[in-house]
């Protein structure tokens, strides 16, 4: 049975197209069939694994509108704007164990397609001051498409990023996490508190631009053993 995840966050810059690589290449590396899917019109995640957009005459978009043009199919008009992404998929989700979508830093039809074609969410959250605001959009979003075209679709987990212990920030973050939704995050047997946490990490920030995860680039760093206990988190 596959799993279609979408990873999504409003905010820009918090460790989203970071998790959506890097989650992939570490399910990958547990042997699953895993299709990683670059929905963000920046395409990080695919810049990120060392594959150039001008290399290729079709991508996503293509896919998306069948080439009659995005303003045609993501109309009002068209009854199933929503749904193109989750059709699209239907056809080769058997395929792949899972299918790890990342999407824009907006809560806009790219995401809501995403979201009606996902079975759960994650959702990274920066540690920093304003982490927590913003959350009410996106839990609003998720209600909404689950109680009108996806009522399938869940909130997998929150997963803190970019953490540092010595910044009182970070601390204060996840203890607002465990807090208010200690079921939600991320269970790990693998470091002190039980929780997966993505720190700051340099060899998480250097590999994509060498086009690699970090699995890839520095197995034993402290970012590549994150994603590792994260995928195997999923994989329960």
């Amino acid at each position: 049975m596959s799993e279609i995840i979408t990873i999504a966050n409003q905010k820009g810059g918090v460790g989203k197209t970071t998790t959506a690589v890097n989650l992939a290449a570490s399910l990958a590396v547990a042997e699953k069939r895993v299709l990683l899917l670059d929905i963000d019109p920046q395409a990080n995640a695919t810049t990120g694994l060392g594959f150039k957009r001008s290399d290729y005459e079709f991508n996503i978009y293509h896919v998306l509108t069948g080439l009659v043009g995005i303003e045609q199919e993501f109309s009002e008009q068209n009854r199933d704007y929503k749904t193109i992404l989750k059709n699209k998929l239907a056809t080769i989700r058997d395929s792949y164990d899972y299918i790890i979508i990342d999407s824009p830093p907006t809560l806009g039809i790219l995401t809501i397609n995403a979201l009606t074609a996902s079975d759960s969410v994650i959702i990274p959250i920066q540690c920093e001051f304003y982490a927590m605001e913003g959350l009410a959009q996106i839990f609003n979003t998720v209600k909404v498409i689950k109680e009108t075209i996806n009522p399938k679709l869940t909130i997998k987990g929150f997963l803190p990023t970019m953490y540092s212990a010595q910044n009182n920030l970070s601390k204060e973050t996840v203890a607002d996490l465990k807090k208010h939704f200690s079921n939600k995050l991320f269970k790990t047997q693998n470091c002190e508190d039980g929780f997966v946490i993505i720190p700051r990490n340099v060899k998480l920030a250097e590999s994509p631009s060498f086009g690699k995860p970090v699995i890839l680039y520095d197995i034993k760093s402290s970012g590549s053993q994150a994603y590792q206990n994260l995928a195997h988190s999923i994989m329960g």
